[in-house]
């Protein structure tokens, strides 16, 4: 995660009551809203729709899309891939509620100049509100440095969080991408998910030793899976995934599956 847009924060113009000053904009259906940042807690964002459209063409250089995300039960659009894959592990790992592309548009001065900025994604949570930009470190230039630290003083304000994804460890993405494999539901006919809960239940198992416990070994690995994308099972994500990935049932699970 990208931190050195704080370092541009001196640039900002924040003398006296600059919430009343800077501005977001919104759309509610096709009327767009401009709120000052001071009022952003009176926002339903639940309601909003992307403040601009996405655009798809033959010529274009990055590459748009729709990801399914299992948390909201939809598709979500994303420009390109270091997007698509924020949308993925955002589903993974952040107790998703709900994913807004193209939130607001945020307008505030820095060094004397109007600027305006529209980060990439807002992610309702269950432990709150997720603000996310999305940009590869090599990238990033003084001017985006400038939006990200003035973005980072809007969601300090409102009370949310705020950070910019610059990439991720290769061998993260891969085990996310092969968990997602299994995310949707999966028809415990033969109570795979039962054996598996019941073999980690006594601490933690390599992924294949796990497998090989169950009545059906084969049948096992994907339910294991997609028992990890539940959080019923817990899974070694320091190294890259493999048969001797370590795997444990999660502390608020019993072998019965029951929080």
């Amino acid at each position: 995660m990208y931190t050195g847009f704080t370092s541009h924060a001196n640039l900002l113009d924040r003398c006296g009551r600059w919430p009343n000053r800077w501005t977001t904009t919104w759309k509610f259906s096709q009327a767009p809203v401009t709120i000052p940042v001071r009022d952003l807690a009176d926002v339903d964002v639940a309601r909003t729709v992307p403040v601009r459209r996405f655009t798809w063409r033959t010529d274009q250089h990055h590459r748009p899309g729709l990801e399914y995300l299992v948390a909201t039960g939809r598709h979500h659009a994303f420009e390109s891939r270091e997007e698509e894959c924020l949308l993925l592990v955002a589903d993974f790992a952040t107790r998703l509620v709900e994913a807004l592309s193209q939130p607001f548009r945020l307008r505030f001065s820095a060094d004397g100049r109007p600027v305006q900025h529209t980060p990439d994604f807002l992610l309702l949570t269950q432990a709150g509100l997720f603000l996310i930009d999305v940009r590869p470190a090599g990238r990033i230039r003084p001017s985006d440095a400038v939006k990200f630290a003035a973005t980072a003083e809007m969601a300090l304000s409102a009370g949310w969080w705020y950070g910019v994804i610059t990439g991720w460890r290769g061998h993260v993405l891969s085990i996310v991408d092969a968990v997602s494999a299994q995310r949707r539901t999966l028809t415990n006919v033969l109570g795979i998910q039962d054996q598996l809960r019941e073999a980690a239940a006594d601490g933690p198992l390599q992924y294949g030793e796990l497998a090989e416990q169950c009545s059906v070994p084969a049948v096992g690995r994907a339910h294991a899976l997609h028992l990890v994308w539940r959080r019923h099972l817990g899974l070694d994500m320091s190294v890259p995934f493999g048969d001797t990935s370590l795997v444990r049932l999660a502390p608020t699970y019993g072998p019965e599956g029951e929080r």
